[in-house]
């Protein structure tokens, strides 16, 4: 790996990466963070990519332009609670709770992020589990386990022993998207695999699923730009 910048207004940093899986020169801007990322074979030369990368410099910086950004929760900023953009603001009493339009988080501010965290994985252990027992209960098949994690590869999964596993930032999207990834985990405990029959076994359980995956793969990664500390 290496850094580069791609000269103009601005200088654009580009981290070049040369693997042997690569079969084609192409970038990447990161949504979580907007890095660049040029990749290529090892027989590209470093000038040969960088000249790429000089090829698709206006394409590059409208991107950017558009890319969020990392996004620090706190008090004063938004962010998202089952699909609706909430203000957080600071509130009384001892719990985080969605008020209208805002998030209360008691106690002093530099708590507000941990305890913010602490909340949405309780309220995604609720509904994760609320939605896994009731498509399980449909199938007619238990699972053993279900755990949380903060994983950016996938949104869910489930193993041969019947452990269910979420993403807890689930609990971020609109409610329809938490439950079809509940159905698509839960279709496994009968098909552990991706064929049609697991696709049917998908659509007997939650119905038309086409409109809460295609919101994961377009807008799903927007949900790791936000940074809770640590």
């Amino acid at each position: 790996m290496g850094q580069h910048f791609l000269p103009g207004n601005p200088p654009v940093a580009i981290t070049l990466r040369k693997t042997a899986q690569a079969r084609r020169i192409s970038l990447r801007i990161s949504r979580l963070d907007g890095r660049v990322t040029l990749t290529c074979p090892l027989r590209v030369s470093d000038r040969e990519a960088l000249a790429f990368a000089h090829e698709k410099a206006d394409w590059l910086r409208q991107n950017l332009m558009s890319h969020p950004g990392p996004a620090r929760v706190e008090i004063g900023a938004q962010m998202p609670f089952e699909g609706r953009m909430l203000r957080i603001a600071t509130g009384p009493g001892r719990l985080v709770r969605p008020e209208g339009d805002h998030l209360l988080v008691p106690g002093t501010p530099d708590r507000a992020a941990a305890r913010i965290a602490g909340f949405l994985k309780q309220a995604a252990r609720d509904r994760l589990a609320e939605a896994s027992d009731h498509y399980a209960a449909r199938l007619g098949r238990g699972y053993n386990r279900l755990s949380l994690r903060d994983t950016r590869s996938r949104w869910g999964s489930c193993t041969a022993d019947g452990g269910l596993m979420y993403s807890w930032r689930l609990i971020m999207a609109p409610p329809e998207v938490l439950t079809y990834v509940a159905a698509h985990e839960v279709a496994h405990l009968a098909e552990m695999n991706h064929s049609d029959a697991f696709w049917s076994v998908v659509t007997r359980l939650y119905g038309d699923y086409r409109a809460p995956r295609r919101w994961l793969r377009e807008k799903g990664s927007d949900l790791h730009r936000y940074h809770f500390g640590g």
